[in-house]
């Protein structure tokens, strides 16, 4: 493991998000969702999830996650990917994703 400082920590914008919207991304080599998750005053943005092996749209929408908002967007099977919703892969390599068990302010910085 490389280990890092604090700065480089601080230097990551992880925010609270709330996904609004779910769907198929029909271009996706592996299957994945486009979502639209607002993250308050940063605004809503894309992202393209590998997360359907455990979640369906339906209930997803309202839930919240933590998202690493300074990456660069980049292009995932023809969607604009503006953000990275986080999860950790169980015994099987499916994504479950990091979240809260109090609700938050959408644009929350991980503290």
């Amino acid at each position: 493991m490389d280990m890092i400082d604090w700065s480089d920590f601080e230097r990551v914008e992880l925010r609270v998000g709330t996904l609004l919207s779910a769907r198929l991304n029909e271009k996706a080599h592996k299957p994945a969702y486009v979502l639209e998750v607002d993250l308050g005053p940063l605004g809503v943005k894309a992202s393209s999830a590998q997360i359907t092996a455990h979640y369906t749209p339906g209930e997803l929408i309202g839930r919240q996650v933590l998202c690493v908002c300074n990456f660069a967007p980049k292009r995932i099977a023809g969607v604009r990917s503006d953000v990275l919703v986080t999860g950790a892969y169980d015994e099987q390599q499916r994504v479950v994703l990091a979240g809260f068990d109090r609700p938050l302010p959408n644009g929350a910085r991980l503290a």
